[in-house]
């Protein structure tokens, strides 16, 4: 075979080549250039099918194609979640147990503590006295759970008395433990045993052995200190992280979402970007919007209060704080103390930063008369709250101490509750979608212990939350018993570009603060009923929304909402009127034009631009000034073509209005003038 034709089928092969086979390409094609031929003329799919040429064993071939990571789209991949498969939370769960036995068996003098699953894995707290844990015996705990998950030894199940559970915790010297037992309130005391060599306190659930467990899908991922309880005064523990999924195809996925979501960090992104920063001179937890984050959220709070107005609602502005004395009658003095700011002394008087709006929207609605007739009332408020946050839970925008709630409370008579749930639910699609998300887990919480309210009341509220859902067709779970104890309710989780799931948006049915603060309106037969009270927030807080969009988009944010529609990029000093001239027909219609004023060569321009993340750049030589036109190039799909200026910018115009990238706009796949022909 000729050199000419091995290089056109080697061409082919790469052309056809997506999945990342090219190394082993050419090493077949060096060592066994013979099977090029038969190859290339019996498949279709020439490099896939040298790749298997490589194994002599179909197994072996099954086996790396089952495990190969460039045949899954894992952005697209559907992970399983504890809330949606139940057999994966109890793995994550044994495995907890699985690694502290194995923990023990190395360390006999470590003491456990807990170790609960959650979103991805599990963790668990241990008080080590002597040599503390490195990185290192992560490796050795990993061998032990191996060995263990090998035995296939049964978890058994058994009831003992309060008595004889805290003889057997003291037997073997568990401390934590016997604090634990202290903490349950109900009897028998569960405990579960790992065949017949380890036990713990328990209530389960877990898989019905250790074999249940694919080794291969369990990594250990991190050691973190951990304060007992949550509580800063008490021990510092050693916590281990680990994930746990049901095979090692999951694992893989998670780990490369992993990596994706380190160069999706809204930290990261946020300094790169100049979006916003945490000024450590000021406090943590003290969000600094900067010009370019000011001018995106901005964007945000306006379509947020259109949507609103649109909907019927009416908009509040209350204040930064209240007398203490507030506090007291909405209950959270009593009930929230540990997550707000202590007091300030005011000539005499105690006063209060608000942790939350609606003891005002309560005080606004007591101001004047109500009637039945005036009901429903919805009100909404981008109000600012402050909560006491300690220091080592501070996460960027995630976890702050000051954030912006877009908080509102709707004020109705018991037989408008379902249509106003459903009204909140298509409001919340609505302004959910505009950004993006599309992808929702809803979670319905039903009455707690130690709720406030009757039967009747909670029994209309909670349907009325059910027959939302069914208008809505929205496929739900269900937490019994984990609604507030003032009433229950809806949790809405979005879904982001990597398939992780974000608590936003919930609704609350509230029976507490209409009692607290005798709202009452006039009934048709002229009695004094109490309205219910809808709380509801769809963002959760401006701060940390803006962190996941940031992360959902990875800072390559859509046209209509990017701080910088387009930047005008002049590859001389003599294009820089023309450059403003441009900028300022485009701010009359609202749009972002930026001039880059640097004086670089335009490749170094265009490069720029691209780091910046500018959805479009406009690039201006003598031939654009002499035609009065513009070449644009697309981040997104590069050289769009010259257009003539006042048709573009009236283009740009129409796609940030119909939130669109430009080029989808129709008008834009039939360039004016093919791109390779505008100004260098």
């Amino acid at each position: 075979m000729s050199p000419i034709v091995i290089l056109i089928i080697v061409m082919l092969a790469l052309i056809s080549n997506t999945s990342g086979y090219t190394t082993k390409l050419f090493k077949n094609l060096i060592r066994r250039p013979n099977l090029i031929t038969k190859i290339a003329t019996s498949s279709p799919s020439f490099s896939t099918r040298l790749y298997a040429t490589t194994d002599s064993k179909p197994e072996q071939k099954n086996k790396k194609e089952k495990l190969n990571l460039f045949d899954i789209d894992i952005m697209s991949y559907e992970l399983p979640s504890n809330e949606n498969d139940p057999e994966l939370l109890k793995s994550r769960h044994s495995t907890a147990h699985i690694m502290a036995m194995a923990l023990q068996k190395i360390r006999p003098d470590i003491q456990c503590t807990i170790g609960p699953w959650i979103d991805t894995g599990f963790y668990y707290d241990f008080h080590v006295p002597n040599e503390p844990l490195t990185d290192k015996d992560l490796k050795l705990i990993k061998k032990e759970m191996d060995k263990i998950i090998k035995k296939d030894l049964p978890f058994i199940k058994e009831e003992v008395s309060r008595e004889e559970a805290k003889k057997r915790i003291q037997e073997i010297n568990e401390p934590y433990k016997l604090e634990l037992l202290d903490s349950i309130k109900t009897e028998p005391i569960t405990i579960y045993h790992v065949g017949d060599e380890w036990w713990d306190l328990c209530a389960g659930p877990h898989v019905e052995s250790t074999g249940a467990l694919d080794k291969n899908a369990i990594e250990l991922q991190s050691l973190a200190g951990a304060y007992w309880r949550g509580d800063e005064n008490n021990q510092m523990l050693t916590r281990i992280y680990g994930t746990s999924w049901k095979d090692n195809t999951q694992l893989k996925v998670y780990k490369k979402r992993v990596e994706e979501a380190k160069r999706r960090d809204h930290r990261t992104l946020g300094k790169k970007l100049d979006l916003f920063s945490i000024q450590e001179d000021a406090g943590g937890g003290l969000v600094f919007w900067h010009a370019k984050g000011t001018q995106i959220r901005r964007i945000i709070e306006d379509f947020w209060k259109d949507a609103h107005i649109e909907d019927d609602y009416e908009l509040l502005t209350t204040p930064h704080m209240a007398d203490l004395g507030l506090w007291k009658t909405s209950g959270h003095h009593d009930f929230y103390n540990d997550d707000m700011f202590k007091p300030m002394e005011v000539e005499g008087g105690e006063y209060q930063l608000k942790p939350m709006n609606c003891p005002f929207h309560c005080l606004v609605y007591k101001d004047t008369p109500k009637s039945y007739r005036d009901l429903p009332i919805r009100w909404a408020e981008m109000g600012t709250v402050y909560r006491y946050e300690r220091s080592g839970t501070l996460h960027g925008l995630m976890r702050v101490r000051g954030f912006t709630q877009d908080d509102a409370h709707i004020f109705c008579l018991p037989s408008q509750l379902q249509d106003e749930i459903v009204g909140v639910l298509d409001l919340t699609e609505k302004i959910l979608n505009k950004f993006g998300f599309n992808k929702f887990d809803v979670m319905l919480s039903t009455r707690p212990d130690g709720s406030v309210g009757g039967d009747d009341i909670w029994d209309k509220a909670t349907t009325a939350l059910i027959g939302a859902l069914n208008a809505k067709g929205w496929p739900y779970n269900v937490d019994e018993g984990g609604g507030a104890f003032y009433g229950p309710k809806i949790d809405i989780k979005i879904k982001d570009a990597i398939g992780r799931s974000w608590q936003c948006s919930t609704i609350q049915c509230d029976f507490n603060l209409p009692e607290r603060f005798n709202l009452e309106y006039t009934d048709s037969d002229s009695s004094k009923q109490r309205p219910i009270m809808l709380h509801r927030a769809i963002f959760g807080s401006l701060e940390r929304f803006f962190g996941i969009l940031i992360e959902n988009t990875a800072g390559d944010f859509p046209l209509w909402i990017s701080p910088v529609h387009l930047r005008l990029l002049p590859v001389s000093d003599s294009a820089l009127d023309y450059c403003y001239e441009i900028k300022k027909a485009a701010s009359k219609f609202g749009l972002r034009f930026e001039v880059d004023t640097d004086g670089q060569r335009l490749a170094k321009q265009i490069r720029n631009a691209e780091q910046d993340k500018i959805p479009l750049v406009g690039v201006i030589g003598e031939k654009e000034i002499s035609d009065r036109s513009l070449t644009i190039r697309s981040r997104k799909k590069g050289d769009l073509g010259t257009y003539e200026l006042n048709n573009i910018v009236d283009m740009i115009n129409q796609a940030v209005v119909d939130n669109v990238e430009l080029h989808e706009m129709n008008g834009i796949a039939i360039p004016v003038v093919d791109a390779s022909t505008a100004s260098e």
